[in-house]
């Protein structure tokens, strides 16, 4: 039966996903940077090497480290038994462990999850439930399959598989050690402004001050009455909400994480600054 959830069931429901997995934990999200809920949840997991863990990321092509977060992979990369994949065209969310499904609008990133209006549909079948024959609603049987297309379809970036030892004629096993077979998910890194570096522009404005529109980050006229480009303020425009949340600081172009809006464009840090 499936269950439609939003806000904090909707978080719950995840935690619970993470925590009651036993044999498999999917994530498949746009952008990646995990609450610290879900790490600590997960830190219970780190030594099993019996749960296979997949992770498919996306979007961002020229700039892949703006979807996931490296301190999260430097994380995930000590797990005994996980594959970590990317999809540039991923637009869709999906959570799943072997008894449980998510479909959601959330991507797995702790502003979501802190700020944003979300929903998710709850199923209590997946991937292993299909296999084994376990009956499963059209919803779940339709998702599980889509989703296992696109794991697929998309490109490894890092790869770890346990090594066993058969024991008792078979009958059990002995995790022995793990094995990188795929390690490339941290050459995106490489190209990374450092934290706290302004990004470069091209001037265009020489005889006024410099500014940055808080939607694109685009250098513009410093003014606080309108820290829009013309764009960005014709696509603001159509709904007006002075306290949408943005993603640069007007002042110092910088990465504002939705600290900053068309009432406040530029970030508190840098309010003194800015005055003189």
């Amino acid at each position: 039966m499936a269950e439609f959830v939003k806000g904090s069931k909707l978080n719950s429901e995840i935690e619970s996903l993470f925590e009651n997995a036993t044999k498999s934990i999917v994530i498949i999200s746009p952008y990646i940077k995990l609450h610290s809920r879900f790490i600590e949840i997960l830190k219970c997991k780190k030594e099993d090497p019996n749960i296979e863990i997949t992770i498919v990321f996306g979007k961002n092509e020229k700039k892949i480290y703006e979807s996931i977060n490296e301190e999260d992979v430097n994380f995930l990369a000590e797990f005994p038994n996980i594959s970590i994949k990317y999809e540039p065209r991923l637009h869709a969310k999906y959570y799943s462990n072997e008894t449980t499904s998510i479909l959601s609008s959330m991507n797995l990133y702790d502003y979501s999850q802190n700020n944003n209006i979300e929903f998710g549909i709850v199923t209590k079948t997946s991937f292993l439930g299909s296999i084994s024959g376990n009956t499963a609603s059209t919803l779940d049987e339709d998702a599980n399959n889509y989703f296992t297309t696109v794991i697929k379809k998309s490109q490894y970036f890092y790869k770890k598989v346990p090594k066993f030892e058969n024991k008792m004629l078979g009958f059990s096993k002995k995790y022995i050690e793990s094995k990188v077979e795929i390690d490339s998910i941290f050459d995106i890194f490489k190209n990374k402004p450092k934290k706290g570096t302004k990004p470069t522009y091209k001037k265009k404005y020489t005889s006024k001050k410099i500014g940055y529109c808080i939607r694109t980050g685009e250098e513009i006229e410093y003014n606080i009455k309108m820290p829009f480009s013309q764009k960005a303020y014709k696509s603001w425009e159509k709904f007006k909400n002075e306290e949408y949340a943005e993603k640069y600081c007007h002042y110092s172009g910088e990465k504002s994480d939705g600290e900053t809006s068309f009432s406040k464009p530029i970030l508190k840090k840098n309010w003194r600054k800015s005055k003189d």
